[in-house]
């Protein structure tokens, strides 16, 4: 939405209609030319210095109702969130995501300290400062990256970025001689607060690191990483590659074990078939068997069969006369009489 405004502003940046000179009578209509929020991500999100923000229209104070309505229409709102981001893991990218999704239109900038900065006030980092950068470039939330952003937010800072709000959790973060760095931020109700994610932080990552460290060291020995890079003396270094060996041999006892152990499921499973089948061709056998040789088996018919007809082939045949005698009644004693 074009803005009515005056001619222009002096060079400290007060406006002329506040300064010694008379205003100008002339009028330009000036629209917001604000980056948008990413709409691809193709590519990584773009550092602060390249994309520079030379908006000239004006930059109204928001209220977090009225940013959360979506206004206003015709800019997003830009909503900075700092950190020192090393060690870039899942907690870092749902704070960000809250602050991303904090209002309908957002645009998330995202600081990042320098090295020099977070060494002072809070200690030594795994990864420099380049290597941060970059991992904030690479994350889905974030539309633009601050480098060596400030300790602590100045009114200038804010300005020169054109921040609406300030994302961070409520925690009051002390550093740097201050009780709170975001009090002067939460008095001018530019604060909104997110969440922190149990279970997760770069703190946590280095104490795990730290507590099993000899398993590390020994894995990145056997990895070809030298004792050197991994600053271990002589000594653990030879503890820690005849460890390896040792765990070694122990795998591969194991490894022997397993197999053995598939070697004997695989035969009482063979053996296990081969009773089964056995059972069911002895049952069929058996069956078989007494179908044939049982007490009213096929053999015994057969048998009995073959033995009526040898009796009847190994028995006499009669003779003519007795069959004529028996057919007329006639007694053979009779023959005899006189």
């Amino acid at each position: 939405m074009p803005v009515v405004t005056t001619d222009a502003e002096s060079e400290t940046g007060i406006p002329k209609s506040l300064s010694n000179e008379p205003p100008s009578e002339t009028m330009e209509e000036i629209e917001h030319t604000c980056p948008q929020p990413r709409l691809t991500l193709t590519a990584p999100a773009p550092f602060a210095d390249e994309t520079n923000c030379q908006c000239r229209a004006p930059h109204e104070k928001l209220t977090i109702a009225q940013a959360r309505l979506g206004t206003p229409a015709d800019r997003p709102v830009r909503v900075y969130a700092d950190g020192i981001f090393d060690l870039f893991h899942s907690g870092h990218a749902r704070a960000l995501m809250q602050a991303k999704t904090l209002f309908p239109n957002s645009y998330l900038l995202v600081g990042v300290c320098s090295d020099d900065l977070t060494h002072k006030f809070k200690g030594f980092t795994v990864m420099n400062e380049a290597e941060r950068y970059e991992a904030l470039r690479h994350c889905r939330y974030v539309d633009e990256v601050i480098r060596d952003a400030p300790w602590t937010l100045t009114p200038e800072f804010l300005e020169k970025h054109k921040i609406d709000f300030v994302a961070h959790d409520d925690i009051p973060y002390s550093s740097a001689g201050s009780d709170d760095v975001y009090k002067h931020i939460k008095e001018a109700g530019m604060f909104v607060p997110t969440q922190r994610t149990e279970g997760i932080s770069t703190s946590d990552i280095i104490t795990r690191i730290v507590r099993d460290y000899d398993v590390y060291a020994r894995r990145n020995l056997q990895r070809g990483y030298t004792a050197k890079e991994l600053n271990v003396s002589f000594i653990n270094e030879k503890r820690y590659r005849f460890q390896n060996q040792v765990d070694k041999m122990k795998e591969k006892v194991k490894n022997v074990e397993e197999r053995s152990k598939e070697f004997v499921n695989r035969v009482e499973e063979k053996s296990h078939d081969l009773i089964q089948k056995w059972e069911e061709k002895s049952r069929e056998f058996i069956g078989n068997f007494l179908e044939l040789f049982g007490p009213d088996g096929a053999w015994k018919q057969m048998f009995q069969e073959r033995s009526s007809r040898m009796l009847q082939a190994l028995s006499p045949k009669q003779s003519p006369l007795k069959s004529w005698a028996r057919c007329r009644d006639f007694q053979p004693d009779n023959l005899h009489k006189p």
